[in-house]
């Protein structure tokens, strides 16, 4: 069905974060097209008369502009909201009077496989979120991105509203962190114009931030594709709390601290080792290998492997929120 001639043309982009574990770091496969100065995530527009699905288009683009090839994908999400433009969406040689659809998928690999192009590479997701990582504690940056949240509120006519949306998002005074809020953190910071892709996108000169705020708040990226970033770390985060997502980041034999680690990296917070060996012993998920594994700096450790055939005997959950701050 065309559009009428009041209507603008409808244009359809499909972007991928790929997502992968390496040396204990999640981290995303990112492009920088047509020497771009900023990474991205690989995208394209979908051809309605060359692509026969969205899926298959969007491997396509990840294989040809990376030279990865994709296993485990899932849709991200839709946006098809009349006049999206902020974030500002870019998706690739698309008119600008068109209607964007765009849409995203989140891709699982078990290894970071260095077979890609000169212009890919596999990034830690902290380069573009630094304030997401708990691992060690409360970060450094949420010292500078507090200062600026606040100084942003107390000039709004809604300070007191604004005030407590940083709070919650960033865990200021004391409000306890939810690490699945990642697209919420970086919407606020966009927001208040402190993510660097927001004075870009509204055309404007970008504000004279501190070197430590710029650090604080992270990496920008082309076009929208932090937002999109953020959306699938937040969609991660929660997913490996009901669905065994987190075993399609394991290679098949791994250890239980290794699983442990690939856990910690995406949902961004310590576990207890020995809460986190409990529930997996009554999910029944893996399975020892009856060998060991003499590369671990240390004393071995057993191998295991995902029992991926529970996955069609039973209804099977993923690690409970409890676990994690326990």
């Amino acid at each position: 069905m065309s559009a009428s001639p009041s209507e603008p043309p409808v244009a359809i982009g499909l972007s991928a974060v790929v997502v992968a574990i390496r040396d204990g770091e999640a981290v995303v496969l990112t492009v920088k097209p047509g020497g771009s100065a900023l990474e991205g995530l690989p995208f394209g527009p979908f051809d309605p008369e060359g692509h026969r699905t969205f899926e298959l288009a969007m491997r396509a683009f990840v294989t040809e502009q990376t030279r990865f090839n994709l296993g485990y994908v899932e849709q991200l999400y839709t946006f098809g909201d009349k006049g999206r433009d902020a974030p500002l969406a870019d998706m690739g040689g698309m008119t600008q009077a068109a209607r964007v659809i765009s849409v995203g998928y989140l891709a699982l690999a078990p290894a970071a496989l260095d077979a890609h192009t000169p212009d890919s590479q596999w990034r830690p997701w902290s380069r573009f979120f630094p304030y997401e990582d708990w691992r060690e504690g409360r970060p450094p940056a949420l010292g500078p991105i507090g200062e600026a949240l606040r100084a942003w509120a107390e000039h709004g006519a809604d300070a007191p509203r604004r005030l407590a949306r940083a709070r919650l998002a960033f865990a200021l005074d004391g409000a306890p962190w939810n690490e699945e809020r990642v697209l919420e953190r970086y919407e606020l910071l966009y927001e208040a114009g402190l993510a660097q892709e927001a004075a870009r996108d509204r055309g404007e000169t970008a504000p004279d931030l501190p070197p430590a705020l710029v650090a604080a708040v992270g990496e920008p990226m082309l076009s929208d594709h932090r937002r999109i970033l953020a959306t699938a770390a937040s969609r991660l985060r929660g997913k490996i709390k009901y669905r065994p997502v987190i075993f399609e980041l394991m290679p098949p034999a791994f250890t239980l601290s290794a699983l442990q680690r690939a856990v910690e990296a995406i949902a961004g917070v310590p576990l207890h080792k020995q809460n986190f060996r409990r529930a997996l012993e009554r999910a029944d998920l893996v399975e020892g290998l009856g060998r060991m594994d003499a590369d671990t700096g240390g004393r071995p450790a057993e191998l295991f492997r995902f029992r991926r055939e529970v996955l069609s005997a039973r209804p099977v959950s993923g690690l409970s929120l409890p676990l994690l701050r326990e």
